[in-house]
């Protein structure tokens, strides 16, 4: 892994097809004696068409990071640009609809509805845009089969395995065509095996020019997949690597 700046950003990667891009970003959590900075003065790019992990050891601002560029976590300093807005600036009924529209999300712990099917559970973020229920059924069962579980489409979560309910996240997510996608450890519950074919999915029907998607992980089994790698230590970005690209 070759050194860098403390924040490498689009001047790392030479690209300009930016889909986010933050500057000086800087939050402290917590009063008094226990205040702590999670995030030192980062700045960085993630652009359309890459996988773009964020690594580093637990503790290290990751999924602090994350939060604040995806719009859930307002920083205390800097500036997070999507597609030319600078999200932080928004109404916070525009930055609802940002996340709502811009936005894709895979959690660590799936966040799946238990007492919902997986076809009700993937059709949400289409409710959310108004869609009719039926018609946002049919187009749930649609992107099950993109990620080859059609067949399990009116079953409850608690009736398929962990890569199972990964992969329906990943539809949910991807079911209201984000810019963006964002997953936060996706492989922490799964065997390496699974965790690498579920990113490896990820990357090959999901990624193309139009998207980007980001990655908070600490599974070095992974690594290989991505198209950039940026590391973390004590809240600050302080190395980047180029991930494989094949």
């Amino acid at each position: 892994m070759a050194a860098s700046s403390v924040n490498p950003g689009s001047a790392a990667t030479g690209l300009s097809n930016a889909a986010i891009s933050a500057t000086g970003l800087v939050k402290w959590f917590g009063q008094g004696e226990a205040r702590t900075l999670a995030v030192r003065e980062v700045s960085m790019e993630a652009n359309f068409g890459e996988m773009l992990y964020i690594v580093g050891p637990s503790g290290s601002g990751k999924t602090t990071l994350l939060s604040v560029l995806s719009g859930i976590l307002r920083p205390d300093a800097g500036s997070v640009t999507v597609e030319g807005s600078d999200i932080w600036k928004l109404s916070s009924d525009k930055l609802a609809d940002f996340r709502l529209h811009k936005i894709g999300f895979v959690f660590q712990d799936y966040h799946l509805f238990p007492r919902l099917t997986t076809a009700e559970n993937v059709a949400i973020p289409l409710i959310l845009k108004r869609v009719s229920w039926s018609d946002a059924i049919q187009e749930a069962k649609k992107y099950l089969e993109v990620v080859g579980l059609r067949t399990r489409a009116d079953l409850p979560p608690v009736k398929l395995s962990g890569g199972e309910q990964q992969r329906v996240a990943i539809a949910r997510a991807i079911a209201g065509k984000p810019d963006i996608l964002i997953m936060d450890e996706p492989t922490a519950s799964l065997d390496g095996d699974t965790g690498h074919a579920i990113v490896s999915f990820v990357k090959q029907n999901v990624l193309n020019d139009k998207r980007c998607i980001l990655i908070v992980t600490h599974d070095s089994r992974i690594y290989g997949l991505a198209t950039r790698i940026l590391k973390m230590e004590d809240g600050r970005l302080v190395s980047i690597e180029k991930g494989d690209v094949s």
